[in-house]
């Protein structure tokens, strides 16, 4: 009960600060940090302090607080202390007070975080001291499994904050008994639902939508997302003209209007223009259903009631490398800004696989002979996102685009045409640009999906706030361990532990390439994960290895194929077999492992030390998977195998010990 709680409570969490305050909604990561560094700590206290378990739901409440008051105490639009990574005007560009500011509200937020899971963990701790180890670790798997389950069930179901949190807390309620810990759960729900203010809730945001001056807006995260336009009556020459002539930009370029397909869709108003155009058919490829219903619901011009629009929930990518209809005479990319991770295991966005050179070349190969492909994006990041932009779709393509720089939001729209089209450029009435100087220009490729990041810039926010996250754990870590820190600590399930992190991570966006971005794969992910692990501690407990030698060597092996075999190149099998042989790939290093940690709990004499050091190395390989911003994400993969070979190493070096 306490594992079932300890990750219902981890993922509500995630969800609930990821819609409140708006930085969290691109650093879900580091929210899980602080979970399991105070899982890891709570699991070696709970058997000295038994009593912690009670003090959980009180903490929480306190946690609850801020998040549910966001908005009057300004943590919504907390920026993050860092201009190298682009997002959206949430990264700080302020004076060293603003850094400071920002910088100390995101750690003590942190610090609550851990604080908040340090208490619950304790009772996992305290449950792990009287039970038999493996049997023990076995229902630890078990809790975990059933609470991602139940998690996944209530996503699907569009509940709300209270409801995520009500499943995460009655597990401490019934652990302690406490009435003062059942009122403080009364109070968690409660604020929880204050928080809500109308929002509606998709299984990837928060989502308000209100009335302003410019009609219906949308915001996703607390984020600006779209306007809902009425284009049906507008004056000649009116803001409102130039924004439907921006809007129909790729759709009057060609005469031939059969089919179009539009990314991104939203709530439609990229539809709406494909439609009033002429177009026979315009399929929307949208990942968040939610947002279409709310098109459908209120856009004043009614895109989806249109018998010609065909609809799809689906993550674009996936939809690419799917689809095997007849090609599309437009591909049109809308305003698709994503203000949300697609993995809280990931630094990786919702639509960071869409703007790379192999996703560019998905969307290509489906644009008719004489059709072109248009990308629309806000370009207020500055000239280097407009550079990197241009030559990713050059090199996808194998065309130079034309830039149409119109201005809405600060952006442009990138046209490329198959070398049979000849575009009608006199239709679109802005200023253009032919040609692009690439000089070193860095494009964005499957290995390097960060479109945002900004060249030649350090992220001494990124270093300093991963720092001090490691810089509390290692203090904490002392504190909690005492002197027992020699005796208790192992380290060879620490270094298991953040390779793991970086390995899953790795399988997270593998599968997300294959299958797309969708919280349904991110549910069978984890869930499979930890059904493995579970499978694994039963063999283990079954059979009893002595030896690790010949785990590690399939480890290695497994994770050398990871790193080799690129997930795209799976694109060119059927389904079906993609499905397998890529989950196959993703299962095969969580076996082993699991095989290799459940083997070392046995083994150990300390089994709440010796998870407790599994989880804060989770902690450390959660910060090193920032890594792959700056190598790339296959030489994460590396570091994994590095990190592997150092926990070998010292395992074998552990057991030589014992027998001598």
């Amino acid at each position: 009960m306490s594992t079932f709680g300890i990750l219902a409570l981890e993922l509500a969490l995630i969800r609930w600060m990821s819609g409140q305050i708006r930085i969290l909604a691109y650093f879900n990561n580091l929210i899980l940090i602080g979970c399991f560094l105070g899982m890891g700590l709570g699991l070696v206290a709970g058997r000295r302090w038994p009593g912690l378990v009670h003090l959980t739901l009180p903490a929480l409440l306190a946690l609850c607080f801020p998040i549910a008051f966001a908005t009057p105490l300004g943590l919504v639009n907390l920026p993050f202390p860092d201009a190298s990574v682009y997002l959206w005007g949430a990264e700080s560009v302020g004076d060293v007070w603003h850094f400071l500011r920002a910088y100390i509200l995101i750690l003590g937020l942190f610090s609550a975080i851990v604080g908040v899971f340090f208490l619950a963990g304790s009772a996992t701790g305290h449950l792990f001291s009287r039970a038999a180890e493996i049997r023990g670790y076995s229902a630890d798997l078990l809790g975990s499994l059933i609470g991602v389950i139940v998690m996944a069930i209530a996503t699907a179901s569009g509940s709300t904050p209270p409801v995520w949190l009500l499943v995460g807390g009655l597990p401490f309620a019934f652990l302690s008994g406490r009435l003062f810990s059942l009122a403080a759960l009364v109070g968690v729900v409660v604020l929880g639902q204050v928080s809500v203010q109308g929002a509606s809730f998709s299984p990837y945001n928060r989502i308000d939508v209100q009335q302003t001056e410019f009609g219906l807006t949308l915001a996703v995260n607390r984020d600006f997302h779209q306007y809902m336009h009425d284009f049906s009556q507008v004056a000649p020459g009116s803001n409102r003209d130039h924004l439907k002539r921006v809007y129909d930009i790729p759709f009057v370029l060609t005469d031939k209007r059969d089919g179009a397909l539009v990314v991104g869709a939203g709530t439609g108003n990229d539809v709406r223009a494909g439609l009033r155009n002429g177009f026979q058919s315009v399929t929307s490829v949208d990942i968040d259903g939610r947002i279409i219903d709310l098109g459908r619901q209120l856009h004043p011009e009614k895109p989806y009631s249109d018998p010609r629009a065909v609809p799809v929930v689906n993550d674009a990518r996936a939809f690419f490398e799917q689809y095997q209809g007849a090609p599309y005479d437009v591909i049109c990319y809308g305003f698709v800004d994503s203000h949300a991770m697609f993995s809280a295991l990931g630094s990786l966005r919702l639509d960071n696989y869409l703007y790379t050179e192999e996703g560019i070349r998905a969307a290509w190969k489906h644009v008719g002979p004489n059709g072109h492909l248009t990308v629309a994006l806000s370009l207020m990041g500055g000239p280097w996102l407009a550079s990197r932009l241009y030559w990713t779709i050059a090199n996808g393509t194998g065309v130079q685009p034309v830039m149409v720089n119109h201005g809405a939001h600060g952006g442009a729209t990138f046209v490329a045409s198959k070398p049979g089209a000849r575009p009608h450029w006199d239709r679109a009435p802005f200023p253009m640009i032919v040609s692009g100087s690439q000089g070193n220009t860095l494009t964005a490729r499957d290995d390097w999906p960060f479109l945002y990041i900004r060249p030649d810039s350090m992220p001494w926010g990124y270093i300093s706030v991963l720092g001090a996250v490691l810089l509390i754990a290692f203090g904490a870590s002392r504190v909690v361990f005492g002197g027992a820190l020699r005796s208790s600590f192992h380290l060879p399930l620490f270094l298991m532990g953040a390779a793991f992190l970086l390995i899953e991570t790795r399988g997270v966006t593998s599968l997300s390439l294959l299958f797309g971005s969708t919280w349904i794969v991110n549910a069978a992910v984890f869930g499979g994960v930890l059904a493995m692990a579970l499978a694994a501690n039963m063999i283990v407990g079954r059979y009893r290895p002595v030896s690790l030698d010949i785990s590690f060597a399939l480890l290695l092996v497994s994770v050398v194929a990871i790193w080799a075999i690129e997930p795209s190149t799976l694109f060119r099998l059927p389904l079906v077999p993609r499905g397998v042989l890529g989950g196959l790939f993703n299962a095969l290093p969580v076996a082993f492992a699991g095989v290799i940690v459940s083997a070392m709990l046995a083994q150990s004499r300390d089994l709440p030390g010796a998870l407790g050091s599994n989880l804060l190395g989770s902690v450390v390989g959660g910060c090193l998977e920032y890594a792959g911003m700056g190598l790339g994400l296959r030489a994460v993969v590396l570091l994994a195998l590095a990190i592997y070979l150092g926990a070998y190493h010292f395992w074998r070096r552990s057991s030589n010990a014992a027998l001598s």
